[in-house]
């Protein structure tokens, strides 16, 4: 494992406070580095939604009706970048941090003398930067095709987004810990995903749907992010209720995921 390569020596002569920040440090910078070369994270989280908000984008129109209450094609470019946040949480990082645990990289990490808390924060912050990285490249590709909607509630759009982000982050890291395997991982990911997605962000919009599949898309986690995101910024509604079941979620996704990855 290269990964193991880039770990800081241990030698118990240095203070913990000239140690801990330099290998905190060089472990969010490892794991950023090892993001890039992994194809399941470029298929995705950076691929997938992409090609599916290209063409889903384009197959119902651009003029309000009866089933979306807004331009078609904003309704699915706001609802796309909560697929960048279920792809993650729910595939990403569970296969990440499961092949870790496979190879015994999560036993090195402790034998290593990095902090307690220094994995998870790692974890986070690789999150965070693929949300980011391939949001941003969604809205770009969004933009010379669909257009960006106008967002009008910024603030709620971006707690939203930020929220969601951190509590499906926190599922993916949680997730890792306790599947045995990278395979088991992917399975259970792709058996989570693919069902909220279709439900509940990139497939049919809801007033088409069954009444029963409508009641299962509504309690869905994936389904309370897109809402909190996509009803503010498309002025269809401030989702405040949706917004305070998420922080809930990430609240209590983050403390077992923090107590689960402690070194």
């Amino acid at each position: 494992m290269t990964t193991l390569d880039t770990l800081p020596p241990t030698t118990g002569t240095e203070t913990p406070r000239r140690t801990v920040r330099p290998a905190t440090l060089r472990l969010v910078a490892t794991e950023l580095r090892l993001l890039t070369r992994d194809p399941l994270t470029l298929t995705f989280v950076l691929v997938f939604p992409i090609v599916s908000m290209l063409i889903i984008g384009g197959s119902f129109g651009t003029e309000a009706d009866d089933v979306f209450p807004v331009n078609p094609s904003h309704w699915y470019v706001a609802s796309y970048f909560t697929v960048v946040i279920g792809a993650t949480g729910l595939i990403m990082l569970p296969v990440h941090i499961a092949t870790y645990r496979e190879r015994g990289v999560l036993r090195r990490f402790a034998a290593s003398g990095f902090p307690r808390w220094s994995f998870a924060l790692a974890e986070m912050v690789i999150g965070l930067t693929a949300v980011l990285v391939a949001g941003a490249l969604l809205l770009a590709v969004a933009a010379p095709v669909y257009g960006i909607p106008t967002i009008e509630q910024p603030v709620r759009v971006v707690s939203g987004m930020v929220i969601g982000s951190v509590a499906f982050i926190s599922l993916g890291v949680l997730l890792g810990t306790l599947l045995p395997s990278a395979r088991a991982a992917q399975a259970v990911g792709l058996l989570l995903f693919f069902p909220s997605f279709l439900l509940g962000v990139g497939g049919p919009p809801p007033a088409v749907m069954a009444p029963a599949l409508r009641e299962i898309a509504d309690v869905l986690p994936l389904t309370l992010v897109n809402q909190a995101i996509r009803e503010p910024w498309l002025g269809i509604g401030d989702a405040g209720g949706q917004l305070l079941v998420v922080t809930v979620l990430a609240v209590g996704a983050t403390a077992l995921a923090a107590r689960r990855t402690a070194l």
